[in-house]
Parts: structure tokens; sequence; C-alpha cells
């Protein structure tokens, strides 16, 4: 089944694994298990000090899913790791934000270019050092940084950017700047690619717990101002500061029982909103849930409600754009 709105096509895809946006951003509570010593990371940015590895098993649960996440995006996208047609040299600079789930994305990356023999210095920027690798290639670097505070020397320096999931991160002025910033960083005529999951429409409402949740989650957005919809939001925003050949794509995600893959999909959603219990309680329940024991409740609702329907889903768009040659 395909979809066309405004020159974006958009085809329903039966895939392995069910995810929710706001995955990428949940950080359940960690405790002090073992010291690593960061070694790999950029000397300057944590200085190949030791810190405290707080890898708990939730932590571990969450990169689990996080690598679900990065398998279920990449096979939405016809097994590709980046949609931008970029024309990758070696040398060449690139810059991921937000790289989290241990690298995932980046490793697999970087080894797909060096099998073709295009070998690369990759920059890797998150907020969390929770998720880091404890050991990745000499020309992979980490470092703790948002990308909101790139620093000024990086300016002209990359052919691409890539970033995943921060639809739930970012609220709406802090996409303008990270977007002047992404601008400042790229060569002329580099890439830029965003991959988010659309959060405006509640495609996962399939009863009456569910749209009670999905009332949560568009109050919680309305309060801090995130944007739901990056995939019209976005471009005209991209073109206004100068990016040329904007342009979007995006794949359906089903959250059903009916495809055997050996896999508890809706156990995976219901963990996943478990997990934001304490955000969502600290905003009030939102109007809906007023306790912990009104909450888990919904959430038991919405998991029956899912595990007896084929109609919910969710929506992942990839988002790519070119900074101009200079003139």
């Amino acid at each position: 089944m395909k979809y066309h709105k405004e020159g974006i096509s958009l085809r329903v895809l039966q895939l392995d694994l069910p995810l929710f946006f706001l995955l990428r951003t949940w950080r359940a509570p960690s405790y002090k298990q073992k010291v690593t010593t960061y070694s790999h990371l950029t000397a300057g940015r944590l200085g190949g000090k030791s810190y405290l590895n707080t890898k708990s098993t939730d932590s571990v649960l969450i990169i689990l899913r996080l690598n679900l996440q990065h398998r279920l995006i990449v096979k939405a996208f016809d097994d590709k790791l980046i949609l931008a047609p970029v024309n990758l040299k070696p040398g060449d600079r690139v810059l991921e934000s937000g790289a989290g789930s241990e690298g995932v994305w980046v490793l697999e990356f970087w080894k797909e270019q060096s099998q073709k023999n295009i070998p690369l210095v990759i920059e890797c920027i998150d907020i969390s050092r929770d998720q880091f690798p404890s050991q990745v290639p000499s020309d992979i670097h980490f470092s703790l940084r948002s990308i909101l505070d790139v620093p000024p020397e990086w300016s002209n320096n990359f052919t691409f950017v890539h970033q995943r999931l921060l639809v739930a991160a970012l609220p709406r002025p802090l996409w303008h700047e990270a977007l002047a910033q992404i601008f400042r960083v790229l060569k002329p005529g580099g890439w830029v690619e965003f991959v988010e999951s659309h959060a405006k429409v509640r495609k996962f409402v399939v009863g009456p717990n569910s749209k009670k949740l999905s009332l949560i989650s568009d109050r919680m957005f309305e309060e801090k101002n995130f944007v739901g919809d990056t995939e019209v939001y976005l471009p005209p925003v991209m073109r206004e500061m100068g990016f040329v050949d904007v342009r979007c794509e995006g794949k359906d995600v089903p959250i059903s029982q009916t495809i055997d893959d050996g896999l508890d999909r809706v156990q995976i959603w219901y963990d996943l909103w478990k997990g934001f219990k304490g955000s969502i309680l600290a905003g009030g329940g939102y109007g809906i849930v007023s306790s912990e024991e009104e909450y888990e409740s919904l959430l038991l609702g919405c998991k029956d409600e899912w595990n007896n329907s084929t109609e919910a889903y969710t929506t992942y768009w990839t988002i790519i754009a070119r900074k101009p040659e200079s003139p």
C-alpha cells in the first residue's frame, strides 16, 4: 500500500519488531557496577580517564531494545544504513549525533565503508556515556557533547552528518539551533540525514486505553514543545536555512502479534511505556491518570488492546538534505 503526500511516498511494510519513538530517549535508573577506562575516546574530551560503568541490568535491556530498533529501522528502509546519496571518499569525516546504544549504527556503517576501501574518520557525540561502547576502531571517536554545542573548529569539516530519534529530546526552538550547527559543520556539498518517528498522529490507538495513552503522549509533547511531525516541520525550516535537495521517505511498521518472529512485540511496547511511569507521574499524569496504580492499570489495558489488534502501527521517517556547494 502506498501513500502520497506532497511528493512524499509512504509504503506499509510487514516488519520484524515494533518499537516506540520514546525508546531512544528513555534512560532507566542505573547503579555503580564496575569501572571501565574509555581509553578509546579522544584525548581532551574525556581525557582517557576512568568512569563508572552504569550498565545495570536495566541499562543492558535498554541497549538490547535500542539495537532491535536499529535493526527495525534498517530493515524498514530496505536494509540500507543511509539513504542520502553522499559520495564518500577515503579520509572523509562523518558526524553521528545521538550515538548511544553502544555505537551500533556507526560500527556497522564504518565496517560497510571499510569493506568498500573507504576509510573514514567518524566523530560520535551523545549527552550520556552510559551506552558508549568499550572498544572501537581508532578512527571512531566518542565524546560527551550535544549537537547544540559542537566546537568552532568543526566548521565545514564533515561530508555527512547522521542523527536518529531525537524527536522527544529537542524542543521546537532547539531544532532550529541544531540545524544551524549541522549546516555550519557540513562541508559545502555535504549531506545530513535524520531518522525520526512520527509522533503527531498516534497510530497505536486501537481502543479506549490506548486512546488515553495517546492523550498523555500528546499533552506531554505539547507541554515540552516537541515536534511530533518532523517530516512536515523540518523541510521548510531547512530550506530557509539554506539546505537544498530536501526530501523525506516514510515507512509504516505494524505493532501486531500476527507476525510470527518469535518476539513478544506487545510486551516490548508495554515495558517501554512502563519505563516512562516516573516522568508521566511527575507531569501530573497529564490529566489522565493520578496515581501509579492508575497508570499501571492503563498500561495493562493497552497491552490487552494491542494483543487483540492488527491495526496498531508506527511510522519512521528519513529526512535528507544537502548543504549547497560554495559559489
